[in-house]
């Protein structure tokens, strides 16, 4: 029995001490973002500094907090390392401007909104966080912080629209978040809409508690938790406010409130009521009056924003679909922030200085807007990527497209990279479809062409060259059939035939004509519920029928690459179906998914293209107020199930899942709190929690050529995690390689390409999006160290500072396929994985200079390589290992293998010149040590012999300055002098002229290179001439000195 214990023992220590995937290893395996920012996204939340206006902070509904420290030209994320990106609510301690206090949960409760899990905390800027609890409250839209105590602040949770939560009302903490008390609560669907309070009392605030119910078919606002309350003694207790006080009767919906800050007895109100309206009070909210009905806003549910000038106590803005302001107290508005000037519609957060009107800033669906003439024009802020992708897709041209819909932006494409200097910028984007934008799917023929959707099942087949898009949604043959198309219809490309196309109603539609016409391939698919089928009746007390609820539909169509008869289909209300027989018959599983809650949302299933019985399902129910992990494996077509994914594991729930299509064990899913991976098909995930943000993950594609990771994030854009190697090789051999001291793992290959100049603006500033390119030029090499445990290393300071190039380092030699060493340098190897970067160069020569190289200096670069396949060997503490790599030629250029054998001839006769410039140069250069040596040793001579070689030396100097200035500029010249004459700049010119050829060089560059020549003979000859001459005589005379070392 001891030996039995001591045996599990050693199994589980052994177990324990394998090394496991961590995201801070993984660091220089950089995520890219490439925007788009142009058509940004939601932004719901805005404060500022007022000790320095300057200082900008915005929450974006699902992409965190960005800053900005130069008044809106530039901004950085601030918050990507939080469990939740969805921001609701910021307010600054303007008493002291480093406090800042977060509320997570947007408060616009649409169809697609993002919850959060509680309240945030900086000290420091917003630098570092810490959450201060209310996790369970999953949208806060308001917080203040007491005027006169920064240790007593409120919160406003609305609480899950998605069903009863008892975490919603106003939470109080008087201990700066430390403990929290529920200081107002209605009932369990009834959450705080608005909060303000009197800036002439702190004490004093004003509620509206908001009664409202989400399903996924319906929304209803309005009931009898909805009311405005008042407190005067800081929320100990409050007073509902009725009809009794000038309030509508009857039920009431969502209410927003506004107090002049000029004259606080003067409060507005929006109230969603059986008629709406604008009310007024007087008396501090005491007693209401109705100004308006009219032109006060459409969608109370998604806008009740009121905000009162702080000088005018009568000038009001109506912050909703568009901007409306009032100059007399809200009896009428005009518009000033509309398509006419340039402004996205829908706004939700909106901020003006108190000292200054002038100075606006607006945040709306499309962004953040500027303004410093009280709303007369506007600067768009379009450098924040914070879209929200429902979809992600890609093509396979050089460099490939991304495609996706973000909500309420547009279908859009744009490149992956661009081989143009200054990065990705908006306007490398083009819109593809108007509307809220879903899934983009580009014809496999031809990336001009695609399909490109908006809500309701609007779809239209594109070309992108004309702009020309015809439209294709597909009608059934029986007039009496309405279709019924989700918000987020689904459609798939056929796998099999170019023009193939499935598109998804409650039916499954089928085109082979690119949408001219269309079969139904399918009964209904769905439970065809008849009570889930009222959208056009959701709203509640103010209608909202937008296709927003539509429910009963297809959100999912997966035909199998394996099997052309294979499909499967993902409904809105649970239902996983298959087709073995092109549509003849269907299989529902919608019962066979363990644990998996009856009528749950399914938004994907991925197929294998290789396996044709082998799917994932990803479901979710947190519409239902479930927030539980769901994805499902099956290998026999659904005979059997595996759960994939629950709450052990992850986090959040789950939105998409993909295989790698060349390692089956790599597997990535998207949740709501970001990236997992798995090495082993889904056995075991880790989350991706370092260097990418924890933001909502909707749909990935992994290229089939590039081998990238290509991310659709609904928050945060696009994202790319180029060459995704070293990950298959860990799913390969197992995650127990992390153990290996060192390895060098896969590596992409590179490309002979050129980079053009900028479009546009040459020199933008800081105020333009600059998504970051692959950087095909250059081969990254993966290479791993094993990390050293932090907690038993001394590591000196200097070993920890990240970018420097102390500490250990590898020694490379990339070899070609002959065995010959075409380029040997050595890099820097820290902890984890490294990409050591070849920028596809031979060794080149040293030009003339008069800096010497330092003893440990790489070899300076040379021309590029050929194309071909090449091996790196590395070296790094007495280990050595290897991997291929392959050089292509541009596909883009047209030039050919010849070309560039023929280039390379050229630049070989080109680096001889370079050897014997070099050469020559050196002789210079070593001269005038010789004379400074000798000058040395003369010091204790006679002074006649140090007179004499003074003279000499004089001389000789000045002929040695006159050699060198024949191959580079001469020393300590004032200004700026460029000698074309100089060999240097002939050399430069020659070469400029080999490597910029498309082919065999000729003409010019023929020229260009006999120059070259004549002119490094002649400063050769020079110096050979000199060495001969004068300086043999020189070295002759010093022999004959009989040096005195010591002074007598």
């Amino acid at each position: 029995m001891p030996r039995l214990i001591l045996s599990l023992f050693l199994i589980l220590t052994t177990l324990s001490s394998f090394a496991q995937f961590k995201a801070e290893d993984f660091k220089a395996m950089k995520f890219r973002n490439i925007g788009p920012a142009g058509m940004s996204g939601r932004i719901t939340a805005i404060d500022v500094d007022l000790s320095n206006p300057n200082r900008i902070y915005a929450g974006a509904a699902s992409g965190g907090v960005w800053l900005s420290e130069n008044g809106g030209v530039s901004w950085s994320p601030i918050f990507d390392e939080q469990s939740s990106l969805a921001i609701g609510s910021i307010k600054i301690n303007q008493k002291n401007p480093s406090e800042i206090w977060v509320g997570t949960g947007e408060g616009n409760p649409r169809n697609s909104l993002n919850t959060g899990n509680g309240i945030y905390k900086s000290l420091d800027g917003g630098k570092t966080w810490n959450r201060m609890g209310l996790e369970n409250t999953k949208t806060i839209h308001r917080i203040i912080i007491h005027r006169d105590n920064p240790d007593v602040v409120f919160a406003a949770a609305l609480g899950s629209p998605w069903g009863p939560n008892p975490d919603r009302g106003v939470f109080k903490t008087t201990d700066g978040g430390k403990s929290w008390k529920k200081v107002l609560y209605v009932n369990d669907l009834t959450g705080a809409a608005d909060m303000v309070t009197d800036p002439n009392n702190p004490n004093k605030l004003l509620v509206a508690m908001w009664e409202h119910k989400r399903d996924p078919w319906f929304f209803n606002s309005g009931g009898k938790g909805s009311g405005m309350y008042i407190s005067y003694d800081a929320g100990e207790s409050f007073k509902k406010l009725t009809d009794e006080d000038g309030l509508p009767k009857g039920s009431l919906g969502r209410i927003g409130i506004a107090v002049a800050p000029g004259k606080s007895n003067i409060i507005y109100a929006l109230v969603e009521a059986k008629e709406n309206g604008l009310y007024k009070s007087v008396d501090g909210g005491k007693k209401w009056t109705l100004v308006s009905t009219k032109n006060i806003g459409d969608r109370p549910f998604y806008y009740a924003e009121l905000y009162v000038d702080p000088k005018n106590e009568n000038r009001i803005f109506n912050v909703f679909t568009y901007i409306t302001m009032s100059e007399d107290g809200g009896k009428t508005f005009r518009n000033i922030a509309d398509y006419g000037n340039d402004v996205h519609p829908d706004h939700h957060a909106f901020w003006i200085h108190p000292e200054d009107p002038s100075y606006i800033i607006d945040g709306n669906d499309g962004g953040l807007t500027i303004s410093r003439d009280g709303g007369a024009n506007w600067y768009f802020a379009g450098n924040i990527p914070v879209g929200q992708f429902y979809h992600v897709n890609v093509d396979k041209d050089f460099p490939y497209n991304v495609y996706g819909g973000m909500q309420d932006n547009g279908s859009w494409v744009g490149p992956s990279s661009v081989f143009k200097r200054g990065g990705i910028r908006n306007s490398d984007y083009q819109e593809l479809y108007f509307g809220d934008g879903f899934d983009v799917v580009p014809f496999r023929a031809s990336s001009r062409y695609g399909y490109a959707m908006s809500q309701g099942g609007n779809v239209g087949f594109y070309d992108r060259e004309t702009g020309k898009t015809r439209f294709i949604k597909p009608n059934h043959p029986d007039t009496n059939v309405e279709l019924r198309y989700n918000w987020n219809a689904a459609i798939a490309q056929d796998p099999y035939k170019d023009c193939g196309v499935y598109f998804g109603s409650q039916f499954l539609h089928y085109s082979d004509d690119c949408g001219e016409t269309w079969t139904i391939k399918s009964p209904d698919l769905t439970t065809n519920d008849t009570t889930k089928q009222k959208a056009d009746r959701s709203g509640g007390l103010t209608m909202d029928a937008t296709n927003a609820e539509n429910h009963t539909t297809i959100i999912a169509i997966a035909p199998s690459p394996a099997n052309k008869d294979v499909v499967w289909v993902g409904t809105d209300d649970g239902n996983v179906q298959l087709t073995r027989d092109g549509g003849k018959t269907w299989t529902n599983f919608n019962k066979s998914l363990k644990g998996l809650p009856l009528a749950s949302w399914v938004p994907q299933i991925h197929v294998s293209d290789k396996n044709e019985g082998e799917a994932w399902v990803v479901a979710n129910n947190y519409r239902r107020n479930d927030y539980s992990a769901y994805a499902y494996h099956t290998t026999d077509f659904g005979k059997t199930w595996e759960r994939m994914a629950d709450d052990t594991q992850i986090k959040g729930f789950v939105l998409s899942i993909i295989q790698d299509h060349k390692e089956p064990n790599l597997m990535f899913l998207g949740t709501d709190v970001g990236l997992y991976v798995s090495f082993d098909k889904g056995k075991k995930w880790h989350h991706w929690n370092k260097g990418f943000p924890q933001v909502q993950v909707n749909d990935m594609k992994i290229h089939p050529v590039e081998d990238d990771l290509v991310l659709g994030t609904f928050g945060r854009a696009f994202w790319i995690l180029d060459d995704i190697n070293p990950l298959r090789e860990l799913a390969a051999k197992g995650e127990n390689i992390l153990g290996s001291d060192f390895d060098v793992l896969e590596s992409a290959g590179g490309y002979l390409v050129s980079y053009r100049s900028y479009d546009g603006v040459r020199f933008a500033g800081q105020g333009e999006f600059k998504g970051d390119s692959r950087a095909y030029d250059r081969i990254a090499f993966n290479v791993w160290k094993k990390p050293v445990d932090k907690s038993k290393s001394e590591s000196s300071k200097e070993d920890k500072k990240e970018g420097d190039d102390k500490g250990p380092k590898a020694k490379v030699s990339i070899y070609d396929m002959s065995g010959k060493l075409v380029r040997n340098f050595k890099r820097k190897v820290e902890d984890g994985m490294n990409r050591i970067s070849w920028g596809l160069e031979t060794n080149g020569m040293r030009f003339p200079s008069r800096n010497e190289p330092k003893e440990d200096d790489d070899t300076p670069g040379g021309y590029s390589v050929l194309p071909g396949k090449y091996k790196a060997v590395f070296e790094f503490n007495g280990k050595k290992d290897s991997v291929m790599v392959e050089v292509k030629i541009d596909p883009r250029s047209g030039t050919t293998v010849n070309d560039i054998q023929d280039i390379r001839k050229m630049q070989d006769e080109h680096s001889l010149l370079i050897k014997d410039a070099k050469s020559a140069f050196d002789k210079i250069t070593g001269a005038k040590k010789s004379i400074g040596i000798v000058e040395k040793l003369l010091e204790n001579q006679p002074d006649s012999i140090k007179k004499s070689f003074k003279e000499i030396h004089k001389k000789l100097n000045s002929k040695l300055d006159s050699l060198s200035n024949l191959f580079i500029e001469p020393e300590n010249v004032k200004g700026i002098q460029r000698n074309p004459d100089q060999l240097s700049s002939v050399i430069f010119g020659a070469l400029n002229y080999i490597r910029s050829s498309w082919s065999a060089p000729k003409g010019n560059a023929l020229l260009a290179l006999e120059k070259a020549k004549i002119m490094t003979g002649i400063a050769v000859t020079s110096v050979e001439t000199f060495v001969g001459n004068e300086w043999k005589v020189y070295q002759e005379k010093v022999k004959g000195l009989e040096v005195k070392i010591f002074k007598e």
